[in-house]
């Protein structure tokens, strides 16, 4: 198989692990969810990512010293920044399902984590052809968020008002965690230094990376566990559950880390055997996919049960917008 076709069908695996993350949370029973996502946080983003740097990253701590304190110091902060858009992201898939969190939140991340980082570090390419680009995938994915939004207005016709009243806190939860994740992208740029240090070291340049995001995912991990433990101490709900639940319940966030964090890994090394049309095709491909497998899992699980014909329009109409907000961001690449 050639290192091409490899990558393809890499970059597909890890859309499908990445659309599929959230799912195991619906079959937690009786845990709350701040009690869930504690957990899915420390294997997701603490222990998972360290298991890989330490089979994948020779000498990362060397590496880390290589690169010097402002470097990993960067990550951190950038990453801790991330982690906000992390328990965003939690607290919006809990508010709107996983099928339109995942529609509004990947197409926001997608454009704004190609402008923001645009913006700040390199303004004079703005008035390029690539930051018209990016600029008009801005636009495009907006519009396709306001139809998904619309959807979601839809989704129950016959909720309540309070019920409706928190489908548009989540929609801005969404919107709010969409803004604030592209913040590992300044996480990756500022921690350059250490991903060229791991590949002195000895790690492949596709593994390479990990070393940053290691230092970054743990900084926002602990973002994350600080609003967690904060929401059991005060709901008092680290208790709640059967203990014959326990175990299982364990095994699902365990699943949910596992698929979130190998999935993110596989997508690098997939665009990595793609070469040159890493960005071009394989983001596209990925966040389609992604964003498909996702909305295919809210169909199953029953997201959409109540909904009637002009939500599923809207939904259709606002994921294809968002697939086309991709594709010309991917261009801009």
């Amino acid at each position: 198989m050639s290192h091409a076709w490899f990558g393809f069908l890499a970059i597909v695996a890890a859309a499908v692990m990445q659309g599929t993350f959230a799912v195991p949370q619906k079959f937690i029973r009786g845990w709350p969810w701040e009690k869930n996502w504690l957990f899915y946080s420390i294997f997701g983003m603490v222990i998972f990512p360290w298991l890989l740097v330490a089979l994948l990253v020779p000498r990362a701590f060397q590496a880390y010293a290589e690169a010097g304190a402002g470097a990993v110091t960067m990550a951190a902060l950038f990453g801790a920044g991330w982690g906000v858009g992390s328990v965003l992201f939690g607290l919006g898939l809990e508010a709107v399902g996983v099928a339109l969190g995942f529609a509004m939140i990947m197409s926001m991340i997608a454009a704004l984590g190609a402008l923001v980082p645009l913006v700040v570090l390199h303004p004079a390419d703005l008035m390029s052809l690539r930051g018209l680009l990016i600029v008009i995938g801005l636009v495009v994915a907006i519009v396709g968020v306001t139809l998904c939004a619309r959807a979601g207005a839809l989704k129950d016709p016959s909720a309540p008002a309070a019920a409706r009243r928190n489908l548009k806190r989540g929609i801005a939860i969404c919107i709010a965690s969409g803004a604030a994740s592209p913040m590992m992208a300044f996480a990756v740029e500022f921690g350059k230094p250490i991903e060229t240090a791991a590949a002195a070291t000895g790690a492949n340049t596709a593994n390479a990376p990990m070393a940053i995001f290691a230092v970054a995912m743990s900084a926002g991990f602990l973002i994350n566990a600080v609003y967690c433990v904060y929401l059991l101490r005060r709901n008092r709900s680290w208790d709640k559950g059967l203990p014959q639940d326990r175990e299982l319940n364990l095994l699902y966030t365990v699943a949910m880390g596992f698929l979130w964090l190998f999935g993110f890994y596989l997508y690098g090394v997939g665009k990595t055997k793609i070469g040159q049309l890493g960005t071009s095709v394989g983001w596209p491909i990925f966040m389609i996919i992604m964003v498909v497998v996702a909305n295919i899992w809210g169909l199953l699980t029953g997201e959409w049960k109540n909904a009637d014909r002009r939500a599923f329009r809207y939904l259709g109409a606002g994921i294809a917008v968002i697939m086309a907000a991709t594709v010309i961001i991917a261009k801009a690449g």
